[in-house]
């Protein structure tokens, strides 16, 4: 069945987009004369192009997983994950914009690590310039940036081919190439957050960093494929996906936000139980400047899928899944503005209307991506050796 975008979704889209100028306008109107005015526009830049971009890969892990695992019933719901993978092209677009502007400013004084003022009379970050130099780090981004653009394309291309040829040759084919992208972003998925995210509060480190980010990557992917999926599902174009299917993707969304939780515990607890001062100072930071939204972002990811989502009837209805969902998507936006803007702006961070209208810019501009990702393919698999697998899936 081919999809079309419904005018409703079409207006809704626009009208996300719309606002969201509005909102960027009336906040750049207020605070373009502040003095971290730049700093701030910087920051939402990058929030919001990570944060997007992220459920985009998010997505690509869980399509590889799937590959790498054989899973049968996710079968059904194949062309939806890749949907959502398709926005990676649209946000590598997005995160090369925002981090070579952040280059050629010298870092805008959210990676004061590119400032060569700031390093000279700092011997914390020169003992770190080593890795943290503009080259080195644009390597690397460019290496990221460029293996998931191509696991991405060779998924996609062997997806369609499968569509016309059937048999097992490409799907064995992905089999090998999901498991290699697994090793692939188990490395870079840390390594990277380490780069964009981390190197922001430059004299901190954590090891458990970098699985933080990964959790909550892949928490806000599966968010948004069980949101997608009720979506379609409800207008008819998803007859093969079953309450079951619904299930599953209720259970993994239930699933990663717990991991989600217990990693930002272990974090907090480790660095909490040792009291050194150069670690207590990244939470020091955030919990007197931040706290209500810093703890509540753990409490709703934590409570709330414990308490909504932890029956089989709640991972089965479309309303629970929809509340919750939206709900804890909206913390692990939260997560990020705070990774970003507590380490670069400190005290003086606030979420105003550039914050909300750029989310909801980038919001409108991310769901159309997918929508229209939705109308190149059929719905459902065609040769998918597991198709009839998926089909008869019951938990």
């Amino acid at each position: 069945m081919e999809f079309k975008i419904a005018n409703k979704a079409k207006r809704l889209t626009l009208i996300l987009m719309i606002m969201g100028v509005i909102f960027t306008g009336f906040g750049i109107a207020l605070t373009w004369k502040d003095h971290n005015f730049g700093q701030r526009f910087m920051a939402n830049g990058l929030i919001n192009s990570f944060f997007f971009f992220s459920i985009g890969m998010g997505a690509l892990f869980f399509l590889a997983l799937a590959y790498a695992t054989e899973t049968g019933w996710y079968a059904a719901i194949k062309k939806v994950v890749e949907a959502v993978t398709g926005f990676i092209p649209y946000g590598i677009g997005f995160m090369v914009l925002i981090l070579l502007a952040l280059t050629l400013t010298d870092g805008g004084h959210i990676y004061t690590w590119m400032d060569p003022e700031v390093v000279a009379n700092d011997e914390i970050i020169k003992a770190k310039s080593f890795y943290l130099n503009k080259g080195f780090f644009w390597i690397r981004t460019i290496v990221y940036l460029g293996v998931y653009y191509m696991f991405w394309k060779g998924f996609k291309k062997r997806s369609l081919e499968e569509d016309r040829i059937g048999g097992t040759e490409i799907h064995f084919k992905n089999y090998k190439k999901g498991a290699l992208f697994l090793v692939y972003f188990s490395v870079f998925s840390s390594t990277s957050s380490w780069d964009w995210l981390m190197s922001i509060d430059v004299h901190w480190f954590s090891t458990l960093f970098g699985w933080y980010t990964f959790s909550g990557i892949w928490c806000s992917s599966m968010v948004v494929l069980v949101i997608l999926t009720l979506y379609l599902k409800k207008l008819g174009y998803l007859p093969k996906v079953n309450d079951s299917h619904i299930h599953d993707l209720g259970k993994w969304t239930f699933a990663t936000s717990f991991l989600w939780s217990y990693l930002w515990f272990s974090q907090y607890m480790l660095i909490w139980y040792a009291n050194i001062g150069e670690e207590v100072v990244y939470y020091m930071m955030r919990i007197e400047n931040f706290k209500v939204l810093y703890f509540g972002m753990f409490v709703v990811n934590f409570v709330f899928p414990m308490l909504l989502l932890m029956s089989r009837e709640a991972k089965r209805h479309s309303g629970i899944l929809t509340i919750v969902g939206l709900i804890i998507l909206s913390s692990h936006w939260v997560d990020v503005y705070i990774m970003i803007s507590a380490g670069s702006m400190g005290a003086t961070a606030s979420i105003g209307f550039m914050e909300i209208g750029m989310a909801i810019l980038m919001a409108g501009i991310f769901i159309r991506v997918i929508l229209y990702n939705l109308t190149k393919a059929p719905l459902s698999p065609v040769n998918h050796p597991f198709l009839d697998e998926s089909i008869h899936h019951e938990i």
